[in-house]
């Protein structure tokens, strides 16, 4: 398996910032809404949610649109219906895409997406035309350097009994890799071991990497770019090793 192919993580190292908060405030509103409607608004009952609160309040959004987005998840509040989608982008130079959605108009959302695609090179792949080429996975993100851990054996053996698959160093902290429904228990074992967990969320990673350079490279950066800007995009996995 190949390394973590989410696009923000790429836009981490290259050192970007979000300055469209409010699109970002509305994205993660989205992701609450839909998962309170789909769980509830427990978060210990909830997972999803709690996973979306979690990454919300990462992005200092306030606590009333947070509330907000759970009433309407829930039913007490007014708002559109959303529905999950994934589509599937090629790019340039062997390039690939997974675009996860929420939407409240699919023609609204294919439409932009294959503009955003097509402008820099890219088209509109059709279903499980491009996602044999990943695994989805649960990744969780620890804030503290690997070599802050005394026994770096007994970390990764320790995190294989609570369902980690691979641990793995990244931006300055651990990634540790799970099975989608061991997410929760690596979760779990780690607060309880008192271990700071800077996020955790289901993705998607690519089995193998390509490097890119020059013009193909500008493409995808541009293509991946443009992607992010579009209001229904949650996140974006490529296999595109930029660095």
């Amino acid at each position: 398996m190949s390394g973590h192919s989410k696009w923000h993580s790429i836009k981490h190292q290259k050192g970007a910032a979000d300055a469209k908060r409010g699109a970002l405030f509305t994205k993660l509103a989205n992701a609450i809404t839909l998962a309170a409607r789909e769980g509830g608004g427990d978060t210990d009952t909830n997972f999803k949610l709690r996973l979306a609160m979690e990454k919300a309040k990462q992005a200092n959004m306030p606590k009333d649109n947070i509330e907000r987005a759970i009433k309407r998840g829930t039913g007490e509040g007014e708002g559109t219906q959303l529905e999950e989608v994934v589509y599937e982008g090629f790019l340039v130079g062997g390039g690939t895409v997974l675009v996860e959605a929420l939407t409240d108009n699919r023609n609204r959302t294919v439409a932009d997406i294959k503009h955003a695609l097509a402008k820099n090179g890219g088209s509109l792949g059709g279903p499980h035309s491009i996602s044999w080429q990943y695994e989805r996975k649960g990744v969780v993100r620890v804030a503290i350097p690997q070599e802050h851990i005394a026994d770096k054996d007994a970390f990764s053996l320790k995190a294989l009994e609570w369902g980690v698959e691979d641990v793995r160093e990244e931006y300055g902290g651990l990634l540790l890799i799970t099975a989608v429904v061991n997410l929760h228990e690596a979760h779990q074992h780690l607060e309880r071991a008192g271990i700071a967990v800077e996020s955790a969320e289901l993705s998607y990673l690519a089995k193998e990497e390509v490097k890119l350079t020059g013009d193909n490279r500008e493409k995808c950066e541009k293509i991946l770019e443009a992607l992010d800007d579009i209001a229904d995009v949650q996140e974006l996995y490529t296999n595109v090793k930029i660095s």
